[in-house]
Parts: C-alpha cells; structure tokens; sequence
C-alpha cells in the first residue's frame, strides 16, 4: 500500500490502495518523531510571523476527515505556538437557514483568510459533495456540477494571494470503533459522542466513494489534497506539521521594508 502523498492533479483516486496506518515504520516514542513535530512547528512560527508582517500573502488549511477522524485534535497539536492574532479557525456545521438561502459557498467565502492570515477550515465547502451526495439532498446533477465550482473558487482565491493545502485525515473503519467505543467508555468524553454518528458510520462505503470521487476531480495544481494516514494520531500531527511548514517556505514570506534608519533613532 502507498503512504500519503499529494493527489497528483487528472488521476483517479483509490483510498483502498492508500494504508491509514501507515507511519514509517517509526513510533510514537521514536526522538525522531519529536524532532521533526517540533522542527516543523519552529518552521511554522517563524514563517508566520513573517507572513503577519508582510500583509501581502495568505495560507488557507482545509480539513476534512470522518467522525473522529482527528480534525480538532489537529488543530490543537499542530497550531499550538502560534500567534493566535494571525491564524483563524472556522468550523461549518450544517448550514443555518440564511446559508440555505444563499448559493453553497457563500458562508464559506466569508471566513477565508484576508492577508497576513492563516485560515484553517473544520469542515468546509467540501461537505456540499459529500454530507449533501450521501444523504440526496440535492439532485446528482447539482452536486456534480459543485466539482468545477469548488474549482474554480479556489483559483479564485489562489489568484489573488491565497495559497490553499487541504488534507483528508483518513482514518480505517475500524479505528473508528475504537474511537467511538473510546468516548463512550470515558465519562469525560460522553458529551463528543452522538447517537447519529452511528448512522453516519452505516454510510461508510458511501462516504468514501465520496472522497475519492472529490479528491479525483478537485487535487489542483492550485489547491491540491493530500491524503494522510491518520490511524496513529502522532504520526498524522507530524505530517501534517511538515506539509504546513514545507508550504510556508514555498510562499517565503519577507519582512517588509521600512523607510527609516534603525540607527539614526535615538530613544530618550
């Protein structure tokens, strides 16, 4: 089985060929593993305050994942040390009614990054091909016409200053069992578990034919998926850590000029 990857624009993919335990033959335990999180969030940092401070670029983060695939722990291990003025979490739960009156991506455009930001999306515009394609809410050929339209928003955006990653934790059937049986079984972590996501589990196979369908038609070269082997959560942090940083060093942020002389100010 392959490890995770960037979905190479034009090719088909097939997450069964794709292992979500996957991690190196490395463990959690491994200096290794520590070495590389806390390089790449050092990386992370640095670049960041570049990019506030130039004003000129944005990254958005799109992240999606099955019930318990991970998606906030990622946050909170991945993001942690950042400045918090500069990077803005949206979460899209099932649309209010003034978002059902307006066109799919409305409430998404309002929450992407303006610049000098780093957005990071719970969910995002993607569940209007995938919750929406499961459940028939709307007609096939309106969610299917949704692959261009994604498309073509996000060159949108990456036209006009925003870099776009977007990463499918992707997690086994059976590790979601486990996660599930995990919250019931902790008092602490009760109120996280939903009845309704059982039936969402029901769904598997359509969900993932889902993904796949929406990882084939929208990895761009302008905004590209990558799918990560999510199963071990440490391994999916550091990997997820490394994409981030690597990107930031792609779009290399610089400090602005200034029109002054450091050395002609005299602070009394």
């Amino acid at each position: 089985m392959k490890h995770f990857a960037m979905v190479k624009p034009g090719t088909r993919v097939d997450l069964g060929a794709i292992d979500p335990d996957f991690h190196e033959d490395l463990s959690k335990r491994d200096p290794e593993v520590k070495e590389r999180l806390d390089g790449a969030r050092d990386t992370m940092r640095g670049l960041q305050e570049r990019l506030y401070a130039e004003g000129a670029q944005s990254l958005l983060i799109v992240l999606q994942a099955m019930d318990t695939g991970g998606k906030d722990g990622t946050i909170r291990h991945v993001m942690r040390g950042l400045n918090p003025a500069g990077v803005h979490v949206a979460s899209f739960k099932v649309p209010t009614p003034p978002e059902l009156a307006h066109d799919f991506l409305w409430r998404v455009h309002q929450h992407v990054p303006c610049k000098g930001q780093i957005g990071v999306f719970n969910r995002s515009h993607y569940e209007d091909v995938l919750v929406v394609r499961v459940h028939d809410l709307v007609p096939e050929e309106t969610w299917r016409r949704r692959y261009d339209q994604i498309n073509e928003f996000e060159e949108l955006l990456a036209e006009t200053g925003t870099r776009i990653i977007k990463l499918f934790l992707y997690i086994s059937k059976d590790e979601q069992k486990e996660r599930l049986q995990a919250r019931l079984d902790n008092p602490d972590k009760h109120w996280k578990f939903s009845v309704a996501d059982l039936k969402e589990r029901g769904r598997w196979d359509d969900y993932i034919a889902a993904y796949e369908d929406a990882l084939t038609h929208c990895s761009t070269e302008a905004a590209p998926w990558f799918v990560i082997p999510a199963n071990r959560k440490w391994y999916r942090n550091m990997v997820v850590a490394e994409i981030i940083a690597e990107t930031l060093r792609e779009m290399d942020p610089q400090f602005p000029a200034v029109d002054f002389d450091p050395g002609q100010i005299v602070i009394e």
